[in-house]
């Protein structure tokens, strides 16, 4: 699914802004090269390929293998994972996957969307995953 805008900016706002409005609907927005025929995260205003403004919005499924991740052990606190995940349409981003123990998140597993709601106002929502199974 693609929004009607393209660019790096939807009607004069930034790329980020558009982002965000996605994740506060629930949704995995991400940017794709008409150019290079590839998928571009995070966003941008330029396609990172070609430098040209070549870029459209879509949706992501919200599906995605975790590539690689790394148990953090904060001084207070429980420990947390920090996890690179390749999502489904041909990108990858930084994450974390929730639960489950930090200790059991393993490379290979298949996790799904499901945006963070943000904890006051001023604050934006962010992707986090949960095993798909």
């Amino acid at each position: 699914m693609m929004a009607p805008a393209q660019g790096g900016g939807a009607g004069g706002r930034s790329p980020y802004s558009v982002y965000v409005e996605h994740l506060r609907a629930g949704r995995l927005a991400y940017q794709y090269s008409r150019a290079a025929g590839k998928a571009v995260f995070f966003p941008r205003v330029l396609c990172p390929y070609t430098g040209e403004d070549c870029l459209d919005w879509r949706i992501s499924a919200g599906m995605g293998t975790v590539y690689s991740t790394s148990v953090v052990y904060p001084r207070k606190g429980d420990p947390y994972n920090v996890a690179l995940v390749d999502c489904d349409e041909g990108f990858r981003l930084m994450s974390r996957v929730e639960g489950v123990p930090a200790t059991d998140v393993a490379i290979g597993l298949r996790v799904r969307l499901r945006v963070h709601a943000p904890d006051t106002e001023d604050d934006d929502p962010y992707p986090v995953f949960i095993p798909a199974e």
